[in-house]
């Protein structure tokens, strides 16, 4: 198989599920207490020390000097680039969700901004009151019913869960874009996200090196905070973002 970036994530996201299927999942009393799932942790904790390595001398130089000499509006437009592609993946698993409002949101805002928007670098679906919409397969596993099981840090791609790993994965084949004919560049999603989070290490630099730098213990701190973003992110999924029974009558879908 041909190495590429994208290769590289899914390895390690396949043998962080792999490890997630060896070990029993969460016991009814911790989900009831909220308790990090974490039988890997020295693992884990390996890795990390990995992922900060290559962000001292890697990614954290080089995102300090993409915000610096990178105007702020090119810095902008990449960002929106990048989530302008993801937006045919929020689709599909908006439709798998169940969340067909979303869904439609999603067509919108790719539709708009890939022609107005210039192929995605501009953002005139947000000034047409559009909103923003974000999803995954992670995202859909918890809407099936599935558990966010054991905690894992994945090399290069930072923390997660083993059920956001399959996400992970499952998301790098799921977009519709990857099945047209011409389709874009290989990776080219891939690169727009690195690129994206190439801006948003550089403009947030200060409180991503207080969590990984400063802290007593940056592992720790940085799984308490995925974690709790993550749940809360699941937890409180706007309604309005599905249709009822009624609307459907109503509005004829």
């Amino acid at each position: 198989m041909k190495f590429t970036p994208r290769s590289l994530i899914i390895v390690a996201s396949l043998l962080s599920a792999a490890l997630l299927s060896g070990c029993a999942s969460r016991t009814a009393e911790q989900k009831a207490s909220g308790e990090i799932y974490d039988p890997y942790e020295s693992t884990n904790r390996a890795i990390h020390s990995f992922n900060v390595g290559v962000d001292k001398a890697l990614f954290r130089p080089a995102s300090k000097g993409y915000v610096t000499i990178v105007p702020e509006p090119m810095v902008d437009s990449f960002n929106h680039f990048a989530d302008n592609l993801s937006m045919p993946s929020v689709m599909v698993d908006s439709l798998l969700q169940g969340k067909f409002k979303q869904a439609g949101i999603a067509l919108a805002r790719f539709t708009i901004n890939s022609t107005v928007g210039f192929a995605g670098l501009a953002d005139p679906a947000s000034d047409f009151e559009i909103p923003e919409v974000d999803t995954d397969f992670g995202e859909t596993l918890h809407v099936w019913g599935f558990d966010e099981g054991a905690y894992v840090e994945l090399p290069l791609y930072g923390p997660s869960t083993a059920r956001d790993a399959v996400g992970v994965v499952v998301n790098l084949f799921t977009n519709p874009l990857d099945y047209t004919d011409p389709r874009p560049a290989d990776n080219l999603g891939l690169y727009a996200e690195v690129v994206k989070r190439m801006g948003d290490r550089g403009r947030y630099s200060d409180t991503v090196d207080a969590i990984l730098y400063e802290s007593a213990d940056s592992y720790a701190q940085s799984r308490s905070i995925y974690i709790q973003n993550r749940r809360f992110d699941l937890e409180g999924d706007n309604t309005d973002l599905y249709i009822t029974p009624d609307e459907i009558s109503t509005e004829g879908f």
